[in-house]
């Protein structure tokens, strides 16, 4: 197996998109605009019985903003480009030819509802394009919604429950998920790596902060990616596991790095509409992040 060298990448994002509203206590200052530029590069893994390699790699640009109307209420924002290179060993999978490049515009609102000191509601429609250079992107639309619903105890502690409806490429599903902020000791949390939307749940994280600009963190997920690679209807679906370590620093209260060693498992590619299924060999990745809170 091999792993090619990576620059930037983003794995970490908050439950919702707004971490600093949710998570805070009331009247604490949160961040209202923050920047990412990531990337991922994962390992060669075959793909099939056909001998065909496949190795990934992943830019993701993020903008995401959010501010307060009042006490109880909160809209936010989140815009996303993503740049996907797929290096295959061979001109075809199974029937279909392959491709080269997935592009990936994301967008999202968001809007939350704190009746009092302990619940908190949010609604946040979503809409995406995910096309390979084959492909329009103008066919490529998926949208959908998330609704959710968290509690918050008097230790400060949060859990709470969503779930979304997604009308993704030529498929319709639901995505329920888990949204949980838990501060197990002083030192100890149980919290979300992801944000939950198209790509899956939002996942669980154990994090362990050694001190204010150190923390450390293992955590998994599932992952499902769905583009269009063909203009008549043909789409790709890429169905798999992960699970990672990660290292972050603070290096002041606007600028964050975090960097990743990850896993991918238990991974399925799909191809319709002739409905074949190619398994995917387990790989790793290496993964790093650099994110600006203004």
């Amino acid at each position: 197996m091999q792993i090619k060298p990576i620059l930037i990448t983003s794995m970490v994002l908050s439950t919702m998109g707004f971490s600093s509203y949710v998570h805070a206590k009331p009247g604490k200052q949160y961040s209202p605009l923050s920047v990412s530029v990531s990337r991922i590069a994962t390992g060669t893994a075959s793909v099939g019985e056909q001998g065909n390699e496949l190795q990934r790699d992943q830019w993701m640009f993020d903008l995401k903003t959010g501010m307060p109307l009042n006490k109880q209420w909160m809209i936010g924002a989140k815009l996303g480009y993503d740049n996907l290179d797929y290096d295959w060993s061979s001109t075809s999978i199974g029937s279909q030819q392959t491709w080269d490049k997935i592009e990936r515009y994301r967008a999202s609102v968001s809007l939350s509802y704190r009746p009092d000191e302990h619940w908190m509601f949010m609604l946040a429609p979503k809409i995406q394009y995910a096309a390979s250079d084959n492909a329009s992107l103008s066919n490529a639309q998926s949208y959908g919604a998330f609704l959710s619903a968290m509690y918050r105890f008097g230790s400060g502690n949060m859990i709470g429950f969503g779930v979304g409806y997604l009308n993704d490429i030529d498929e319709v599903r639901t995505v329920p998920f888990i949204a949980v902020n838990w501060q197990i000791t002083e030192k100890l949390k149980l919290g979300n790596p992801f944000s939950a939307g198209f790509s899956g749940p939002a996942g669980l994280e154990l994090s362990y902060a050694m001190n204010p600009d150190w923390d450390f963190g293992v955590g998994t997920s599932k992952r499902t990616n769905r583009f269009l690679i063909a203009d008549d209807e043909e789409t790709a679906e890429i169905d798999e596991w992960v699970s990672f370590a990660r290292v972050g620093w603070k290096v002041n209260s606007s600028f964050s790095v975090n960097g990743y060693a990850g896993y991918f498992f238990n991974g399925e590619l799909e191809l319709n509409p002739q409905n074949s299924k190619e398994e995917i060999e387990n790989q790793g990745a290496l993964a790093l992040d650099l994110t600006y809170k203004f």
